[in-house]
C-alpha cells in the first residue's frame, strides 16, 4: 500500500468516527417535522375563523382547512405530545450516567418548557370545542416545576373557562401577552363573552378576521402551491415512463444513460477529494476552527441572536466551500484540460427545463418517501438545525441570509462536489445507474440527519439522473435551488403563524 492510501485510509476512519457519532446523536434528537406539523396546524386553526362567503374565497371550506378543525388539531398536538413525551424519556435514558449535569439540565427543561407549550395549546383547543372538562384535566397536567409562567398560564385558562368573571386584570394581560394567534384570540374571547365587553369582543374578531384572512393566504401557499408542483410532477413522471417504454432508446430518460466520463485519474484522487475536500474541511472548520474563534472573542453560540446565527452559517459554508473547492483543484490541476463533459455550466433554455422538470418531479417522489419516513422514525431522527432557524426566524435580513446561503451557496458547492466531480468519477469503477446511487447516498448521509437521509438519497437520485442526462450543472443546481429555497419559503411562512 502507498504511503497516501495509508494517510488517507488513516483520515478516512478520524472522519467516519464523527460522522456516525453524529448520525447516533441525530437518531436520539426529535425533527423540525412535528414542529411544521403544529404549525401548519395553528395556521387552519386561525383560517377557521375566517367568513369565506365574506371574503369570497372560491374554495370549499372542507378542501382547504378539512372538516373539523379543531378535532383534527386536537389529534395533531396529541400525537405531537405523545412524540415529545416519548423523546424527553429517551433524553432522561440518554443522560442517566452523563456527568455533565449542566448540559443535562438545560436540554431536558428545554424539552418540559416545549411539553409544557403544546398541553397549554391542546387545552384550548378542546375547551374551544366546547369540552371544558376536558381540557381542565389537560392543562392540570402542566409540569409546575418546570416554569413558573407556564403554570400561572395554566390556572388561568381553567378560571377562564370556568369562572372568566373572577379572572384577575393581572391574569387576563398575562393570557393577552404570552397567548398568540387563534390562541390569543379563543381565550380572551372567552372572557370577553363571559363578562359582556362587548366594545372589546368586537374589536378583537375584527382583528381576528384580519388575522384568518392572512392565515389561509398562508395555506393557500404552503399547501396549493407544493399541490400543484407535485401534480406536474407526477404528470411529467407518467411522462417520461410511458414514453420510456414505447421509445426506449429515443426517449428522455435514455438521453446519455449508458455514457460516463473519461476519467483521467485513479481512484486516490476521488477519495482524497471526497475525504479531505468535503468531510475533514467540514469538520475541522465546524467543530474546530470556528468555534476556537468564537471562543476566543468570548461569544457563546447559544446566547447569540438569530442576525449573528445567520451570519455565522454562511461564513462557515462559504468558508467551507472555498476550502472544499481549493482541495478539489489542487487534486485535480495535474489532469487539466479535462476531457469532455467536465464541469459543464450553460445557462441556456433547454438546461432551465431540466432543473424546472426535475425539480417538479421531486416533489411528489421525495413528499412520498417523507411519508414513509415519519412513519419509520415516529418524530426522531434529527433535523437540519438550518430549518429550526429558519422556522424561528421573522426577520426578513435573516430570511436573505438564509436563502443566499441555502438556495446560491449549497447548491453551487454541492453540486459541484457530489454531481459535478464524485459522480462522474465513479463511473470510471461502476455503472452510471451505480454511480447516482452512490452519490446520491453520500449526499444523503454528508447532511448527518438520520431522518434525512431517505428524503435526501431519493433527491439526490432526482439530480443525479438530471445532471447525467442533462450534462450540466446549471440544471442540477437550479433543482436543488429551488428545492431548498421552497422549503425556506415554507418554513418562513408557516413560522409567521405564531406572530
Amino acid at each position: 500500500m502507498k504511503l497516501r492510501q495509508i494517510i488517507l485510509s488513516i483520515l478516512t476512519f478520524v472522519v467516519l468516527i464523527p460522522i456516525f457519532l453524529s448520525l447516533f446523536i441525530s437518531f436520539q434528537e426529535p425533527q423540525v417535522q412535528s414542529d411544521l406539523q403544529l404549525y401548519q396546524t395553528d395556521i387552519i386553526l386561525q383560517g377557521s375563523e375566517l367568513d369565506l362567503e365574506k371574503f369570497e374565497i372560491p374554495i370549499p371550506r372542507n378542501t382547504l382547512l378539512g372538516k373539523d378543525s379543531y378535532e383534527i388539531a386536537e389529534k395533531q398536538y396529541q400525537k405531537v405530545q405523545t412524540e415529545f413525551t416519548q423523546n424527553l424519556e429517551r433524553l432522561k435514558q440518554k443522560y442517566t450516567s452523563e456527568t455533565l449535569t449542566v448540559e443535562r439540565d438545560k436540554k431536558i427543561k428545554k424539552q418540559e418548557r416545549l411539553l409544557n407549550q403544546i398541553i397549554l395549546k391542546k387545552g384550548i383547543i378542546q375547551a374551544a370545542n366546547h369540552q371544558t372538562a376536558k381540557a381542565i384535566k389537560t392543562w392540570e397536567m402542566i409540569n409546575p416545576k418546570i416554569s413558573q409562567t407556564q403554570n400561572t398560564l395554566a390556572d388561568a385558562l381553567q378560571t377562564a373557562w370556568s369562572q372568566p368573571t373572577q379572572l384577575s386584570e393581572d391574569k387576563i394581560n398575562l393570557l393577552d401577552l404570552k397567548l398568540l394567534g387563534w390562541f390569543r384570540y379563543q381565550t380572551l374571547k372567552q372572557i370577553y363573552q363571559a363578562r359582556s365587553n362587548n366594545a372589546e369582543l368586537a374589536t378583537l374578531e375584527s382583528q381576528e378576521q384580519i388575522l384568518a384572512s392572512k392565515a389561509i393566504t398562508k395555506l393557500l401557499i404552503v399547501s396549493l402551491i407544493p399541490f400543484i408542483c407535485g401534480s406536474i410532477g407526477i404528470i411529467l413522471l407518467l411522462f417520461v415512463l410511458i414514453q420510456q417504454l414505447i421509445k426506449k432508446d429515443e426517449s428522455l430518460l435514455s438521453i446519455n444513460q449508458n455514457k460516463g466520463w473519461e476519467v483521467p485519474w485513479k481512484f486516490e484522487i476521488t477519495w482524497q477529494v471526497l475525504i479531505v475536500g468535503f468531510f475533514l474541511v467540514s469538520q475541522i472548520l465546524s467543530q474546530l476552527f470556528l468555534p476556537l474563534i468564537l471562543q476566543g472573542i468570548g461569544l457563546n453560540m447559544a446566547e447569540t441572536n438569530l442576525r449573528f446565527k445567520a451570519i455565522y452559517v454562511l461564513i462557515s459554508y462559504v468558508s467551507m466551500a472555498i476550502a472544499g473547492l481549493s482541495v478539489l483543484y489542487l487534486s485535480i490541476k495535474n489532469f487539466l484540460p479535462l476531457p469532455q463533459d467536465w464541469f459543464k455550466f450553460n445557462i441556456n433554455f433547454k438546461n432551465f427545463l431540466w432543473g424546472l422538470g426535475g425539480y417538479f418531479v421531486a416533489v411528489p417522489l421525495v413528499v412520498l418517501v417523507s411519508l414513509v419516513n415519519q412513519q419509520l422514525w415516529q418524530g426522531q431522527g434529527g433535523s437540519n438545525p438550518l430549518l429550526s432557524l429558519a422556522l424561528e426566524s421573522q426577520d426578513s435580513l435573516v430570511l436573505l441570509i438564509f436563502f443566499f446561503t441555502a438556495s446560491l451557496a449549497a447548491p453551487f458547492y454541492e453540486e459541484l462536489m457530489f454531481r459535478g466531480f464524485l459522480l462522474p468519477a465513479l463511473t470510471r469503477y461502476v455503472p452510471l445507474w451505480g454511480a447516482i446511487g452512490i452519490s446520491a447516498l453520500i449526499f444523503a448521509v454528508a447532511h448527518l440527519s438520520l431522518s434525512e437521509v431517505l428524503p435526501l438519497f431519493t433527491l439526490g437520485i432526482v439530480l443525479g439522473i438530471v445532471y447525467t442526462r442533462s450534462r450540466n450543472l446549471f440544471s442540477s443546481m437550479l433543482l436543488h435551488g429551488l428545492w431548498n429555497g421552497g422549503t425556506l419559503l415554507s418554513l418562513f411562512i408557516l413560522g409567521s403563524s405564531a406572530n
